[in-house]
């Protein structure tokens, strides 16, 4: 389970249970604030949390906040940094601000299990809320709006688009757009050791993994615990997973049968990141192939191989590394990253 599903669930699971619950979302950041906009942390009226706001630098200061939010019913709009009165006490003295939105009232149940569900059918949807009076409400960038503004509509969508939180201006004041996107999917092609660290790795990550082998002697569960697999031909596979912008593709066999229909599917499809595991003789061949099937100069351009970050890796783990913090680079910084 995510981390952000988690912060749900616990949430729900406490106000089901009948205590007050106070939900802390990072709404704005500046300088070197450790954690993003759109970072949540949820408090109990026990004082018990789950979630991060700040990696830990403010966390104990949120916390106090929340549970008065409990008591009171009030929203908060908080700002810690080195400029802050606080800032020593707090803990963030190294340059960075942060802005923390804390609410009871917005949260409800009702919104809370629609939120769920929502991320349990992998639907985005963007949780919008109220700066000022704490009222949240859920707006689907693929639906119709369902009586939202048009303008937050439309910053909704473009945030959801961008895959980036943020707080814009809504019709009675500011408002906070915090995004669930789709998890990023990373689609391993072959069941090999490498990937037995890269899954784990971009599962720690955040990334939905699924590894794709039609040997079955490598495909097993044992070797990949926690990781879902898939014994089709690799063109069987991505069809029924579907590929896009949040879908990552990496072949690692060295065995055309199997590498080559994946690569040709993923240059077919407009998945940010496309690797394949080889050498750079094996990379020149390959390369050859798929221009015999059609594709040019421009398509394979989006290939990387040999995959990785150059950083001079030896073992497996570390070149699982190097396939990972490329991959990275990639969704955070564009296609020209290297």
């Amino acid at each position: 389970m995510s981390d952000r599903a988690e912060v749900l669930r616990q949430a729900a699971d406490w106000s089901e249970g009948g205590l007050g619950v106070a939900l802390a979302t990072v709404v704005s950041t500046w300088g070197s604030a450790p954690r993003p906009a759109g970072s949540h942390l949820v408090v109990n009226e026990k004082g018990e949390f789950v979630g991060s706001v700040s990696g830990g630098c403010i966390e104990g200061a949120v916390v106090r906040e929340a549970l008065a939010s409990i008591q009171d019913g009030k929203p908060r709009l908080l700002e810690y940094g080195v400029t802050h009165d606080r800032a020593w006490e707090v803990g963030l003295a190294c340059g960075g601000t942060i802005q923390v939105f804390v609410d009871r009232a917005g949260l409800t149940r009702d919104t809370l299990e629609a939120l769920r569900a929502d991320l349990a059918a992998k639907r985005p949807v963007v949780l919008a809320i109220d700066l000022g009076s704490g009222a949240a409400r859920l707006i689907h960038p693929a639906g119709d709006g369902g009586g939202v503004d048009p303008a937050l509509l439309a910053a909704a969508r473009a945030a959801a688009e961008d895959d980036q939180s943020r707080q814009v201006q809504g019709p009675g004041g500011p408002v906070f757009l915090r995004v669930y996107n789709q998890p990023v999917r990373l689609v391993i092609v072959g069941a090999v050791h490498i990937a037995q660290s890269l899954a784990p790795m971009a599962q720690l990550a955040g990334y939905e993994v699924v590894v794709v082998d039609p040997r079955r002697a490598f495909a097993t569960a044992p070797r990949f615990q926690g990781v879902e697999l898939s014994t089709e031909w690799p063109d069987e596979a991505l069809k029924r997973l579907g590929l896009g912008r949040r879908t990552a593709v990496v072949t690692m066999t060295h065995d055309p049968k199997i590498d080559d229909p994946a690569l040709a599917a993923a240059l077919r499809s407009d998945s940010f990141y496309i690797g394949a595991l080889g050498s750079k003789k094996t990379q020149a061949a390959r390369r050859q192939r798929l221009l015999t099937q059609g594709f040019d100069e421009a398509a394979l351009a989006r290939l990387h191989g040999p995959v990785g970050l150059s950083i001079g890796a030896v073992s497996t783990a570390e070149i699982a590394v190097s396939i990972l913090s490329e991959l990275v680079a990639c969704l955070r910084k564009g296609s020209a990253a290297r």
